[in-house]
């Protein structure tokens, strides 16, 4: 058995789970999400608790099985708490603002990067370095992050580029001087 698809997962208060075929629907304080899964699991709702199985032992439904109960449970998560991306600014000269529902950036090009706000995402700019990506879908939470990131990744010389904050970049030594 699946270690993480066995797992059920629990509904938090205020949180509402339906389950139509292979569609379920979430439903919770912060908005709404839903998903269509592999008709091969069996999704069901009892005792304020989600629970997945699979009908064999086949292969391909060993591979659903946790992967339908952690994608449940991210939107469950999603909908009650909400997911976030801190990302970091390093460099002389580089910085991020908001204006309206799009990001501006100098990143050390000769011009800004503007980049819109998805639809569901919101971005906040507590700092000139600082960019934090909130939103209920954790998979477009982590596109819309990476998509940032890809701007100006960053370097390891100098360790110039945008970064997530948990990330830490391997520096590199420079040129050393010639040798004769």
């Amino acid at each position: 058995m699946s270690r993480i698809g066995k797992e059920p997962i629990a509904i938090p208060a205020g949180v509402e789970v339906k389950v139509t075929g292979t569609t379920v629907t979430v439903k919770g304080p912060k908005g709404t999400l839903e998903k269509n899964f592999h008709p091969n699991m069996q999704i069901a709702v009892e005792n304020n608790e989600v629970k997945v199985t699979r009908p064999d032992d086949n292969k391909t439904n060993r591979e659903l099985h946790g992967l339908t109960r952690a994608l449940i449970n991210n939107m469950v998560k999603g909908v009650s708490e909400g997911f976030e991306k801190a990302l970091e600014i390093n460099g002389v000269g580089y910085r991020a603002q908001k204006q309206g529902n799009k990001l501006v950036m100098n990143l050390g090009y000769s011009h800004t990067v503007e980049m819109e706000e998805p639809k569901g995402i919101t971005v906040e700019v507590p700092t000139q370095n600082s960019i934090i990506v909130k939103g209920i879908d954790n998979e477009a939470v982590g596109a819309f992050a990476a998509e940032i990131r890809k701007k100006r990744l960053p370097e390891p010389y100098k360790g110039k580029g945008i970064k997530y904050t948990t990330e830490t970049i391997r520096r590199k030594e420079g040129k050393t001087g010639a040798k004769k």
